[in-house]
């Protein structure tokens, strides 16, 4: 397999490491192609760090009520798992494909015997949970603001800044965005032509124009 396909060169986690050695742990990764609504993980399976090569994961969790809360979506080159990996255990933790999703899985043993043979990777992986830690701090921030479109408004101004552009593009499905959110599909449609009547964004599809970044940012 060239270097440039190796599952492990797409992972921040790994792709640091000269590629002789990406190679060496390209042979402990085991290949699966899921496809759109299989779960990838769940509460009830031995621990194992999934490395998404191409296509999206959503990693969620249930309420009491049964219905799904929306924690993240993984895109390829990002990994879930690793926390499970060092005895977190999994209570209520799920990763479903949401489309036709190419993974790379490593064993617990076989990812410690890794952390052991290459120690910089534990300072990488320190380094990426705490990004994912502080993207989950934003998302609290954000439930905890009482109207939709603020949080709607402050999550569109996050993606401008991250794209560097007033043109962003919705990575995931207006449900799981409502999920996100903490809304409906509904409620979030009529937030959207809210902002538009506004005169603060246009919108095609999933394509957004922000046409008053500052009004948007003053929600």
């Amino acid at each position: 397999m060239p270097h440039d396909h190796l599952c492990v060169s797409l992972v921040p986690l790994f792709n640091h490491l000269a590629i002789e050695d990406q190679m060496r742990i390209e042979k402990l990764v085991h290949h699966r192609i899921v496809q759109k609504g299989d779960i990838i993980f769940a509460p009830d399976q031995e621990p194992q760090l999934t490395l998404i090569a191409r296509g999206q994961m959503k990693v969620y969790r249930l309420a009491n009520n049964g219905r799904e809360q929306l924690l993240r979506i993984v895109q390829p080159g990002d990994f879930e798992g690793d926390h499970f990996l060092f005895g977190v255990a999994n209570d209520n933790l799920f990763g479903q494909a949401l489309q036709t999703t190419e993974i790379c899985l490593l064993t617990q043993k076989d990812f410690k015997n890794l952390l052991e043979t290459y120690p910089p990777l534990a300072l990488q992986l320190m380094t990426l949970n705490a990004e994912k830690t502080h993207q989950l701090e934003q998302q609290t921030q954000f439930l905890s603001m009482e109207k939709i479109e603020e949080r709607l408004a402050y999550y569109l101004c996050n993606l401008s800044r991250a794209s560097d552009s007033l043109y962003v593009t919705i990575p995931m499905k207006m449900k799981e965005l409502a999920t996100f959110l903490g809304t409906s599909p509904e409620t979030l449609s009529r937030k959207l032509k809210l902002l538009q009547q506004e005169g603060l964004i246009e919108r095609d599809q999933k394509t957004i124009k922000i046409l008053d970044f500052e009004g948007l940012e003053d929600y």
